[in-house]
């Protein structure tokens, strides 16, 4: 069984579309963003790290910023955020147009962020995420396609909401 679960794994693994990843994180996460990194390469994904490099002291909607606006941008196709919990980088990258950053606790909801939402920044908790609890999450996210179908009308009024203040995605709310 536990061959046949291995072998899984690394087909779904080598079928995910290698690219280069932007991460940064603030202090509060710092040394779990450096073992993600190397997690990464050792997928095989090229990484950009966009800061903090060290434990100092920093103020975590400056590297959200980095990431999500080079995400917006289209300059890359996925990011990751990290901080203390993930809260705070989740809430700044989502100012961006196009940006939709999950704040990520477990297998489940890694999975539903791709399935349903078609997240594009993953958000993991420095102080809140153990290491291979991490590694689990950011393979399942890596590898969970975006499902399409009727949540494409989802993304569409989320996208609406960015660019029009939600004119029409608030019609068929009453």
């Amino acid at each position: 069984m536990w061959g046949s679960i291995l072998y899984i794994k690394m087909v779904v693994s080598l079928s995910v579309e290698k690219s280069t990843i932007v991460i940064a994180s603030d202090h509060g996460a710092f040394e779990l963003k450096a073992k993600l990194i190397a997690r990464l390469e050792k997928l095989g994904f090229e990484t950009v790290d966009m800061g903090t490099h060290s434990a100092e002291s920093v103020d975590y909607p400056d590297y959200a910023t980095k990431v999500a606006r080079a995400v917006s941008e289209k300059k890359y196709k996925r990011g990751i955020l990290l901080c203390g919990t993930g809260i705070g980088m989740s809430i700044a990258a989502n100012k961006w147009p196009g940006v939709r950053a999950a704040p990520v606790y477990d297998n489940y909801t890694a999975r539903m962020s791709r399935m349903h939402n078609n997240s594009n920044v993953l958000v993991l908790g420095g102080r809140t995420t153990g290491e291979e609890t991490a590694y689990d999450i950011l393979e399942t996210w890596l590898n969970t396609p975006f499902e399409g179908g009727r949540h494409n009308k989802r993304i569409q009024k989320i996208s609406d909401i960015e660019t029009k203040n939600g004119d029409s995605a608030s019609k068929e709310v009453k």
